[in-house]
């Protein structure tokens, strides 16, 4: 302790003699370090002459504070499922917050009681009437909701919808005259822009921090975990976000609304310097989506390729198709997808897509956040190079399905409420399970209500409200016009057997 403390008073003291050191060459006028850059030229650089800025006045965000602080919720996860292990920890890590039990310090253990805590976040009021926007991560497997308000009065909560690809979800409370943020042009803001966080870190309710916009447009390649199709575009910040934050506000230095905290980039689970929130335009699209739809609608391309800013994917595609492609911005199409809305439009497999309606295209995940924020059926203007040449495309998006109307959730087949797709067993796999029937799980949506049930992909579905299936079109027949509950009964990678059970809206 001595040691450190020898340490501590040597840094103090250090600091203390350089500070009053400058404060004497200034007095005296004969501060070295104060050069005219006018009068001083050494090479290829100039010295700045620099004078101090001591008329600047700090920024004020109590306004800011007091305004957002009444709009941002805590929220709480109830599952009735039980309570897997401790999961290894992930560098970019979510934002949910750890059972309550765990943060007594109390050993996790498994429990098959129902709505037990499974986790905690933020949210944030959007209306007065109740409608509040947290992540999908937040929400995702609950059985119950609990939503409490900054007056600390709680209510049970609706899962409106959610939106695994962007990781945003919608609730509803009833209740009147809320508080509410504004959202904002999240388009508008600029690197350098002050921001604060507001949410719930680590339980310490309405926790606001500051910082500044520290990049736009970030992909962290997060979000697939979640979504065959994500859709990444965060804002960077640096303003202290951690465990809890999930689901909060990131406002401006007015309070309005900007983006939803998401996600850190961080060795140890906790603040490090930067946090990622999901855009408030991003934001708003979707939520308008699921209040007027019941889903997002989404519109699709219909390319692969990859960034022509990475070098190393430069290098292989060149070494693979002996080519002599340039980094450059921009995405080399490498294949057109069936049904995709590019493949009848006239692009082509070597095409660099550049721009989406007059917005510049510097990444893939950039070209997926521009289309994936228009709807099925919207026209949308592709700018691509092909050679020396260059050409613009007036496409007409199409969803994932290849279709181009806007679909409700009462347009979706059970399967596609059920978020899966299914494929018979084959003879093999019956002899290795000692079976005659069932069919094995693909493609996997977690927003679907098998993933909320604990189903994941490869599972094996027995039996649909005790009903044998061998088929998709046996899973469609038994749900088809079904309301209320569901019963099924799956087998894990390891034959174990399951039966759980959900609500068919």
């Amino acid at each position: 302790m001595k040691k450190y403390t020898g340490y501590l008073m040597v840094g103090l003291v250090s600091s203390m003699t350089t500070m009053g050191g400058f404060y004497l060459m200034n007095e005296s006028g004969s501060n070295p370090f104060i050069t005219n850059a006018s009068n001083q030229k050494n090479g290829d650089f100039e010295l700045v002459d620099y004078k101090g800025n001591y008329g600047y006045d700090a920024p004020n965000f109590v306004e800011a504070s007091n305004k957002a602080v009444h709009t941002v919720v805590s929220i709480k996860n109830y599952s009735n499922q039980r309570q897997q292990q401790q999961q290894m920890f992930d560098p970019f890590d979510f934002f949910f917050g750890q059972p309550e039990q765990q943060q007594r310090g109390r050993p996790q253990q498994q429990q098959d009681q129902q709505d037990q805590p499974s986790g905690m976040g933020s949210g944030v009021i959007i209306s007065q009437d109740g409608y509040i926007v947290t992540n999908n991560h937040v929400i995702q497997g609950a059985s119950k909701i609990e939503v409490t308000l900054n007056n600390q009065k709680s209510y049970i909560a609706e899962l409106v919808g959610s939106d695994p690809s962007t990781d945003i979800a919608l609730l509803k409370i009833s209740e009147k005259s809320l508080p509410f943020t504004k959202f904002v042009d999240s388009d508008a803001i600029n690197v350098g822009d002050w921001v604060l966080a507001v949410g719930n870190p680590f339980g310490l309710n309405s926790t606001v921090t500051a910082g500044i916009v520290s990049a736009k447009g970030r992909s962290i390649n997060i979000l697939g975990k979640n979504s065959e199709s994500p859709i990444e575009s965060f804002i960077q910040t640096d303003a202290a976000i951690n465990p809890g934050n999930s689901g909060g506000a990131l406002v401006n230095a007015n309070g309005d609304l900007i983006g939803i905290n998401t996600a850190i980039s961080s060795p140890t689970g906790s603040y490090s310097g930067y946090g990622f929130a999901v855009p408030a335009n991003l934001v708003k699209k979707v939520v308008e989506d699921i209040k007027s739809y019941g889903i997002v609608q989404r519109g699709y391309l219909g390319v692969k390729g990859f960034d022509l800013s990475n070098d190393q994917a430069v290098a292989q595609y060149n070494k693979q198709y002996k080519k002599n492609v340039k980094s450059q911005n921009g995405v080399m199409v490498t294949e057109l997808v069936s049904k995709g809305s590019a493949i009848d439009s006239g692009i082509e497999e070597g095409d660099i897509i550049t721009e989406v309606d007059g917005k510049e295209v510097t990444s893939f995940s950039s070209l997926s956040f521009l289309v994936g924020s228009k709807r099925p059926g919207d026209k949308v203007a592709i700018k691509v190079r092909r050679g020396n040449a260059e050409k613009t495309y007036t496409i007409t998006l199409k969803d994932a399905k290849g279709g181009t109307k806007i679909r409700s959730k009462a347009d979706l087949s059970p399967t596609e409420l059920l978020g899966a797709e299914f494929e018979p067993l084959t003879e093999r796999q019956k002899d290795s399970f000692g079976i005659n029937y069932g069919v094995m799980v693909k493609n996997l949506d977690n927003s679907g209500k098998l993933a909320v049930a604990g189903v994941q992909d490869e599972f094996i579905i027995l039996s649909v409200n005790d009903k044998e299936v061998s088929s998709q079109e046996d899973i469609e027949k038994i749900l088809k016009s079904h309301k209320g509950r569901v019963s099924i009964k799956f087998a894990d990678y390891y034959g174990r057997i399951y039966t759980k059970g959900f609500t068919m809206d």
